[in-house]
């Protein structure tokens, strides 16, 4: 349960940006979500202040964890089906559903009032009508909907209860058992803390710690990553932060982190970042090579490169140049660098992140897994040729699916007898057997560990 504070304004702004939020997810081609909310903040009609920020991140983020459970109880009131509601109303009843039954301190009239006036602006009256009726049933007979036996039907009755897709539940179930599927669950369901990585190259964690304070609630030490911090309830966006704006960290979570230390970069080693992105890991690489080297970035996203290197100029970073390339194709121009190490940070399902990024829960698309198996195949085949003998590849990706993880690692090693699993890591600074199995393969999940599901192989060329 959360705690919010009523605003019984008819022409509620946060609420109407989060309905337009949902919206434009609910569109089968759709921008990030984080790239969503910025947007939609920034087209707000009135200028909105810190509190209506966190009350648009309560009602989105709160209605994208609980979707499967809020649509249950929807279908348990409505008449109409779900699928033959317009899907704006049906989003309508989302955000009062959920502040109906799922935050506090929030009047049921106010959720009720504010939906009706929403609806308003898109619905014939008899819609407008019916969504009044509907929600204020759903108040008196509130407590009286039963959820599936656990007995009768385990998958259904962990899917609506935790509020995630049956398909995913049943492949939990049958890998991890009930008890750690319903952990897993909650723990993906729990508003994680924001992780930052402390810019090294600029001063230590423990310099960083005291500067973060004044901005935020309770800094900690992360236990694993000897150079991150996590907090809670910023009293500002983080980039508005001084010590972002100076380039003192980046936001990483920690796993994310540890992901780095597994490719252990040296001082004036050649590396690739075959799948940069935003710049996460690779900042992390120029803080552990202290700068020196070369650190090539690639990307077959221009756009992101440009946030990459607007990031490492915020961070004092001079050792990286970017590419733009989709390593789905071979790039024979790299041929001749024989790089040192290779970080394959490959495109993925994002199941790992689903506490961060809810919305991953209800696209479907995630269900094709052997799709993204086929394509991270054919990025680690490609990568391979450009590693040096005795180098290092370290694969990774931001689930803890099979087809995602150790299929592609053994699929590729069927095909290359020059390379092998590392399994010792003697100069890492954080306890990898928390994190590995027999057969060398990092994970971490987040009712394990506390941080973002993760997997990675370390592949050496022998020759």
């Amino acid at each position: 349960m959360m705690d919010m504070k009523k605003n019984q304004d008819m022409t509620d702004t946060p609420r109407r940006t989060a309905l337009m939020v949902l919206n434009r997810l609910s569109e089968k081609k759709h921008p990030h979500l984080d790239r969503i909310l910025t947007d939609s903040i920034d087209r707000a009609e009135l200028k909105l202040t810190n509190r209506d920020r966190k009350f648009i991140n309560v009602l989105v983020f709160g209605v994208l964890r609980w979707r499967g459970y809020l649509d249950w109880m929807i279908s348990r009131y409505s008449k109409t089906p779900l699928d033959k509601l317009n899907p704006e109303i049906l989003n309508i009843f989302r955000l009062g559903f959920f502040q109906i039954f799922l935050l506090d301190r929030v009047p049921d009239s106010a959720a009720v009032n504010t939906s009706v006036e929403m609806a308003k602006t898109s619905a014939p009256p008899w819609v407008v009508k019916y969504v009044n009726a509907v929600l204020r049933n759903a108040i008196r007979s509130r407590g009286s909907l039963i959820l599936p036996s656990i007995d009768e039907n385990p998958a259904a009755a962990v899917s609506i209860s935790t509020s995630f897709p049956q398909w995913l539940i049943k492949r939990w179930l049958t890998r991890f058992g009930l008890d750690d599927c319903r952990k897993l669950c909650d723990a993906a369901n729990e508003i994680p803390p924001i992780t930052v990585r402390c810019n090294t190259l600029k001063m230590t964690r423990k310099q960083l710690l005291p500067l973060l304070s004044p901005d935020t609630d309770q800094v900690s030490r992360t236990i694993h990553s000897p150079d991150g911090l996590s907090f809670e309830s910023p009293n500002k966006a983080i980039h508005e932060f001084s010590a972002f704006r100076n380039g003192l960290f980046q936001v990483q979570d920690e796993a994310a982190q540890l992901i780095t230390w597994l490719l252990s970069p040296r001082p004036h080693e050649k590396i690739l970042d075959a799948c940069a992105g935003l710049g996460g890991k690779t900042g992390h690489i120029a803080q552990l090579m202290n700068n020196t080297g070369q650190i090539i970035a690639a990307d077959q996203d221009i756009v992101k490169l440009g946030h990459l290197n607007d990031a490492m100029q915020r961070l004092g970073v001079c050792n990286v140049t970017t590419l733009m390339h989709d390593f789905e194709k071979p790039i024979p121009e790299l041929q001749h660098l024989g790089f040192d190490r290779i970080l394959l940070d490959a495109p993925c399902s994002g199941l790992g992140v689903i506490r961060r990024n809810p919305d991953i829960k209800w696209d479907v698309s995630r269900k094709n897994l052997n799709q993204y198996r086929k394509k991270q195949l054919t990025l680690l085949e490609n990568v391979s040729t450009l590693v040096k003998p005795g180098g290092m590849i370290v694969y990774a990706v931001c689930s803890f699916e099979p087809e995602e993880n150790e299929s592609v690692i053994n699929d590729f090693l069927k095909d290359r007898m020059n390379f092998k699993i590392e399994r010792e890591f003697p100069d890492l600074s954080f306890d990898i057997n928390s994190f590995t199995d027999q057969e060398g393969f990092f994970r971490t999940f987040p009712h394990l560990h506390g941080m973002d599901g993760f997997f990675a192989a370390c592949l050496q060329r022998i020759r």
